[in-house]
C-alpha cells in the first residue's frame, strides 16, 4: 500500500500502482468526469499513470491554471493530427500550450496554407475529437526514437531527439498520430468540445534567424461551446482595448523603421504620462531612504563578463560596440545591476552605513528576435524602474517586506488590486542554469518564502523561475479583462555582491559581504504603460491623464474666458486644452468622449456672466454649475496619490 495525501491535507491509503484517475474516481465519479491530469509530488502527470509510492497528489481540472495548460497541449497534438491527415507529408516542430490556447509550428513544403483554411481544419479536429481517442504514453529509446522520426523524414522532429537523454525519451499516440513528447495529456479527446483558430505566423526553427521559417498556427479550445463564445467576446473587447490601437488615437507613442524595429518613440502626451509615473514612484522612494543615481547606456565588455550576464546573455545581445583602441569592446547596457555594484565600490562602507539603497529609472537594450516583438510588452530598448538595495545578512527579510509595501503601494494607486505573488525558486533538476553557493540559495529563498508569508499575500511558488543569480518574488497583477501579466518583481542575490567583490566593515571589525536586493515595482516603463493601458481602456486615473479637463466655449465669443480659465488650472498644475474649433458644443462633447475626456468644462452666455462653469464628467456624468476654486478642488482632490 502507498499513502496519498491530497490538498486538504488527508492521508488517503491505496495499492501501488494507482492512478489519479482511480484516485479520483474513489473520491466521486463527478471528480472523475472533470479530471484532466493530477500533480504529482510537484510534478504534472497523465492521470492514468501509475504511482508507485508514497506522493502528494493534486487532481487537476479545468478550473486549474495546470489543468488548463494540459487540455490546450493536447489540443496541439489534436491540431497536428488533423494537419497530418489533411496535408500529407508535411514535418512538424514543436506544439507548446502558451497562456492563452497552444500552437504548433509546422513546415508544409510545397503546400499553400493560409488563414482560409481554418474551417476546415476545426471541422477535422471537432470530429477526431468526438472519437474520445486516448493519448497513450510510450518509454522509446533513443536510437528508436531516432529510427522512428528517420523514416517519416522529420529534421525537426531528430533535432530535437539529439538534444535528449537515452532513457528519458517518450511518445504520445492519440488515434494514427505519434509525437514526440514529455507529456502529460488528459486522458482522451472527448474533453475538447469547442475549437478556434486564431491566428497564423511565421516562426523560425528555434528562433534562430538563419533557419527555416514555419508556419505557426495558433488556436485555443474549450470542454464547452458557451466558454469559447465568451472567449470570443472577451477577445472583441481586448482589440478595442489593444495599446498599440489606443496608443495611437490618443498620440502616446510611435514607432519608426528607420529607427529600428522595437525600439519606442514616445509622443509629447505619452511621454508626459511617462514622466507622471516617473515622478509618482521617485517621490515615494525617496520616502523610502533611496538614492537616484544615473549610469551611461553602455558599459565595458568586462563589466558583464564580472558579472556573468555576458556568459548567460552575450549572445543574444546586441553586437559589441568596438572603439579605435585594439581590442577595447563595449556593450549597449542589458542591465543596470553591474553599474550600481561599481558606485558602491565607490568608497569604503560601514555595517552602519547598510542598508545602501541605489534606485535609477535606467534604460536598456536587449536584441529580441523580430518575430516576438509586439508594441510596448516585447521591446529592444526599455526603461527599468530599477533600484538595488545593498544590506546585512540580517536586514535581508525586513529590507525585503518593505519593499514588497512599495510595490503594493504604487498597485493600489494604479488601481490593481487582484494579484498573486509568484516565488520563484530553483529548477531542483537544473543546477546548471544557476550561479553561486549552494548555501547562499538556501538563505535567499528561505528570506523569500519567510517574507511572502508574514506580508499575508497571496502565493504560489513556481520551480525553475528564478534568475540565474537568485530567487525571486514576481507580483502575476489581473488586469480588467482578467488576463495575467507579471509586472513587479523582488530578487535575492548573494552572487553578484560575490562576483564584484562587495565589502562592508563589520561590527568585528572584519570584512564582509553585503547581499543585494534587486526591485523593480513597474517591471519595465514601457510593458507597465501597455499593460495599463489595456486595463484602464485608454481612461487612466486622473492624476495621470495627460489631459486631465477640456474646455469646450459654446462659441468663439467666450474664448477669451476659456484662456483664462485655461492658464488659472495649468498654473496650478492642472493639465487641459481648449476645443477651438468652429462646431457645435454637442460635437464637442461627443469627441471629447471618444478621447476619454476626464471632464468637459462648458461656458457659454451665463457661465461668463456669473465668472462660473458647467462641468461634465467622462461618461455622460453631468455635475452641474460650479465656481472655478470649487472645480479646483475637486480636481486637486482627485489627483492626490
Amino acid at each position: 500500500m502507498i499513502n496519498i495525501t491530497l490538498p486538504d491535507g488527508s492521508v488517503r491509503q491505496y495499492e501501488k500502482g494507482t492512478t489519479a484517475m482511480q484516485i479520483a474516481l474513489s473520491i466521486s465519479e463527478g471528480l472523475a468526469r472533470n479530471v484532466l491530469a493530477a500533480e504529482v509530488n510537484g510534478e504534472v502527470w497523465d492521470a492514468s499513470r501509475a504511482i508507485e509510492e508514497d506522493a502528494t497528489v493534486k487532481l487537476l481540472t479545468w478550473n486549474d491554471d495546470k489543468g488548463k495548460s494540459t487540455f490546450w497541449h493536447s489540443s496541439a497534438h489534436l491540431l497536428a493530427e488533423a494537419l497530418e491527415a489533411l496535408y500529407p507529408g508535411i514535418k512538424f516542430g514543436i506544439g507548446p500550450a502558451i497562456e492563452t490556447g497552444f500552437y504548433y509550428d509546422v513546415d508544409f513544403g510545397d503546400q499553400e496554407f493560409s488563414s482560409d483554411e481554418f474551417k476546415k481544419i476545426e471541422d477535422k479536429m471537432l470530429a477526431l475529437a468526438k472519437q474520445k481517442e486516448t493519448f497513450a504514453r510510450e518509454a522509446v529509446s533513443k536510437q528508436d526514437a531516432l529510427a522512428y522520426f528517420t523514416e517519416k523524414g522529420d529534421e525537426y522532429k531528430l533535432d530535437l531527439i539529439k538534444d535528449l537523454e537515452d532513457g528519458k525519451i517518450t511518445f504520445y499516440t492519440q488515434g494514427s498520430f505519434t509525437d514526440l513528447c514529455r507529456g502529460p495529456h488528459i486522458p482522451h479527446t472527448g474533453f475538447i468540445k469547442a475549437i478556434k483558430l486564431t491566428n497564423v505566423a511565421g516562426a523560425y526553427w528555434r528562433g534562430d534567424e538563419t533557419r527555416k521559417q514555419l508556419t505557426r498556427i495558433y488556436g485555443v479550445t474549450f470542454p464547452k461551446a458557451s466558454e469559447l463564445a465568451d472567449y470570443l467576446k472577451f477577445i472583441e473587447e481586448a482589440k478595442k482595448r489593444d495599446h498599440r490601437k489606443l496608443g495611437k488615437e490618443f498620440e502616446l507613442f510611435t514607432f519608426s523603421e528607420k529607427v529600428g524595429m522595437g525600439l519606442p518613440l514616445w509622443l509629447p502626451k505619452g511621454a508626459a504620462l511617462r514622466q507622471k509615473l516617473i515622478d509618482f514612484l521617485q517621490r515615494a522612494q525617496i520616502k523610502s531612504g533611496y538614492e537616484p543615481v544615473v549610469t551611461p547606456h553602455i558599459g565595458h565588455k568586462q563589466l558583464y563578463v564580472t558579472s556573468g550576464h555576458y556568459e548567460k546573455y552575450g549572445a543574444d545581445a546586441f553586437q559589441p560596440i568596438k572603439t579605435p583602441v585594439e581590442g577595447e569592446e563595449f556593450f549597449l547596457k542589458p542591465m543596470n545591476c553591474p553599474h550600481h555594484c561599481e558606485i558602491y565600490k565607490t568608497k569604503p562602507r560601514s555595517y552602519k552605513d547598510l542598508p545602501v539603497r541605489f534606485a535609477e529609472f535606467g534604460t536598456v537594450y536587449r536584441y529580441e528576435q523580430s518575430g516576438e516583438l509586439h508594441g510596448l510588452t516585447r521591446v529592444r530598448g526599455f526603461t527599468q524602474d530599477d533600484a538595488h538595495l545593498f544590506c546585512r545578512p540580517d536586514q535581508v527579510k525586513e529590507e525585503f517586506k518593505k519593499v514588497i509595501d512599495l510595490v503594493l503601494y504604487v498597485f493600489g494607486a494604479l488601481g490593481f488590486e487582484d494579484y498573486t505573488a509568484q516565488v520563484s525558486l530553483r529548477d531542483p533538476e537544473n543546477g546548471a542554469k544557476y550561479i553561486g553557493s549552494e548555501e547562499n540559495w538556501a538563505l535567499a529563498e528561505a528570506a523569500i518564502i519567510e517574507a511572502t508569508a508574514e506580508k499575508g499575500l497571496p502565493s504560489v511558488i513556481e520551480y525553475g523561475e528564478a534568475a540565474f543569480y537568485g530567487p525571486k518574488l514576481d507580483f502575476m497583477v489581473k488586469d480588467a479583462l482578467g488576463r495575467k501579466w507579471q509586472l513587479g518583481t523582488i530578487q535575492v542575490d548573494y552572487n553578484l555582491p560575490e562576483r564584484f567583490e562587495l565589502e562592508y566593515t563589520g561590527s568585528d571589525n572584519q570584512k564582509h559581504r553585503p547581499v543585494m536586493i534587486h526591485r523593480a515595482p513597474f517591471g519595465s516603463l514601457e510593458r507597465f504603460v501597455a499593460v495599463l493601458i489595456e486595463h484602464c481602456g485608454g481612461q487612466f486615473p486622473l492624476w495621470l491623464a495627460p489631459e486631465q479637463f477640456i474646455i469646450l466655449p459654446v462659441s468663439e465669443k467666450y474664448e477669451e474666458y476659456a484662456q483664462k480659465l485655461l492658464e488659472s488650472l495649468n498654473n496650478s498644475d492642472i493639465r487641459g486644452l481648449i476645443d477651438l474649433r468652429d462646431e457645435k458644443v454637442g460635437r464637442k462633447i461627443r469627441d471629447a468622449e471618444v478621447k476619454k475626456m476626464p471632464y468637459m468644462l462648458i461656458v457659454g452666455e451665463k457661465e461668463v456672466e456669473n465668472g462660473t462653469i458647467s462641468v461634465r464628467k467622462h461618461g455622460g456624468v453631468d455635475l452641474g454649475v460650479m465656481g472655478m476654486e470649487e472645480f479646483r478642488e475637486l480636481l486637486i482632490k482627485e489627483i492626490t496619490v
